[in-house]
């Protein structure tokens, strides 16, 4: 999850209400496609962030956002709920976090693979199924590539890296060296 403590109680908020009302999927898959329109929508955020318009003008944008996302009325209300408190540019953060906790509840990790060269889906397929494997939970795993780490790979999972990278291995071996080891 974030760093952000606003974010999370109205993630957790709104993850209370869903799972009363059997929406918890719903809800953060509506938040999940909010949060993706907002975020490639970069003059909406500069909208919602300035203070010189009033909540009701910010609620009149998020109104046709909303329309034209067709979200339920529950999460259209939170919605409003954050545009009268000032949040409404919170709204990644929170489905960031709501996402985290349907995600721990579905015991689902998210993770993140780094190579040197991209991988094809073929060997992609077959590290996911690797690793979900001998980790025994379901994986979602993001993969990138970055020449900078000029060989091996960096694995995030949850909270854990191992980086088995070139250049990791060559800066301990520059700290030995550097220590006279």
């Amino acid at each position: 999850m974030t760093g952000n403590v606003v974010a999370r109680r109205y993630a957790k908020a709104l993850y209370s209400v869903g799972g009363s009302q059997g929406e918890t999927e719903a809800y953060g898959k509506e938040m999940m496609e909010l949060a993706g329109s907002l975020q490639g929508a970069p003059d909406a955020m500069r909208f919602f962030r300035n203070p010189l318009f009033s909540a009701d003008e910010k609620k009149a944008v998020l109104k046709q956002m909303l329309e034209k996302l067709s979200v339920k009325p529950m999460v259209a209300n939170f919605c409003n709920l954050l545009a009268d408190k000032g949040r409404l540019e919170e709204v990644p953060a929170i489905a960031a976090d709501y996402k985290a906790m349907l995600d721990e509840a579905s015991g689902v990790i998210s993770g993140r693979l780094v190579t040197v060269k991209p991988m094809d889906a073929a060997r992609q397929a077959d590290v996911l199924k690797r690793l979900e494997g001998q980790t025994g939970k379901k994986l979602e795993l993001e993969f990138a590539d970055d020449a900078e780490i000029l060989g091996g790979v960096v694995l995030k999972i949850g909270d854990k890296v191992l980086d088995a990278s070139l250049r990791a291995q060559l800066q301990i071996l520059k700290d030995n060296i550097k220590r006279g080891e």
